[in-house]
């Protein structure tokens, strides 16, 4: 197997293991049982019991799965779009290359941690769809920066130049010839997206703005810094889930790169 594919595995294994724990677990990862309250793991429970009795690793499978679930979506998103755009501004040069580099530095000079506070403060149950949203306003810019670059190099490379003496549209020039060449580098903001996504929505679900249903990496680690002396075993179940999640996410996102340069 290439090493392109290995660096996927990780990310790939993660995704197995909380789908198979989800459904393991039920459908309630935040079912409370107050006589368990911050047990310790057992053969009954894996990873333990948090504040009033929560199952840990249900919380944990549940909450890692939709983790994932948000960062793919709003990454993709910010994949397709800012890639896009980026590469559209990078061909046309010119006016349309300022004016995207400007919109670009606009948004990424506001930090999207302010942003989501300042959104979802005002929100009466905030949902990962409102999480969604606002990290959406702002994931595509790098995108954008990096496809520019890329396109900015490609308009000038012969090929290209061929393509166009033989009669071919920009349209055509764009989709056959200059994103093909550029999603190698773009591929690797992917990965460096969604990890900061799931750090993102933990850091909110930690000061009590994330998702209203609990579930959530941030939840758990809240909970864990409650209880730190008491059940140290909480805190340490909630970091090493964000640092698996991340991590494999980094990973991913040099293997799809590798992946891409190779022709897949």
């Amino acid at each position: 197997m290439k090493r392109g594919n290995l660096a996927v595995v990780p990310a790939l294994v993660l995704c197995l293991v909380c789908v198979v724990g989800a459904i393991l677990s039920g459908s309630e990862p935040g079912r409370m049982t107050l006589e368990l309250a911050w047990s310790g793991p057992s053969r009954e429970r894996w990873f333990g019991s948090g504040e009033a009795g929560v199952n840990l690793f249900a919380l944990v499978t549940h909450a890692t799965l939709r983790a994932l679930l948000l960062a793919v979506t709003v990454s993709a998103f910010g994949f397709l779009f800012g890639t896009l755009v980026g590469a559209i501004a990078g061909i046309r040069g010119g006016a349309a290359e300022r004016w995207s580099l400007r919109v670009c530095d606009l948004v990424q000079s506001f930090p999207t941690f302010l942003l989501a506070l300042a959104v979802l403060s005002a929100v009466r149950e905030p949902s990962r769809v409102h999480i969604g949203v606002v990290f959406c306003v702002s994931v595509w810019a790098p995108f954008a920066r990096i496809a520019l670059a890329q396109a900015r190099t490609l308009r000038d490379a012969q090929f290209v130049e061929a393509a166009t003496s033989l009669g071919a549209t920009r349209v055509r020039v764009l989709l056959r010839h200059v994103v093909p060449n550029l999603l190698g580098p773009v591929a690797v903001q992917a990965g460096t997206s969604a990890a900061g996504v799931v750090l993102g929505e933990t850091a909110l679900g930690f000061v009590g703005l994330g998702p209203a249903d609990g579930v959530s990496l941030g939840a758990l680690l809240e909970q864990g810094t409650l209880a730190m002396l008491r059940a140290p075993h909480v805190l340490a179940v909630g970091a090493f889930a964000v640092a698996a999640v991340s991590g494999s996410l980094q990973l991913a996102s040099e293997g799809l790169r590798r992946m891409v340069r190779a022709g897949l």
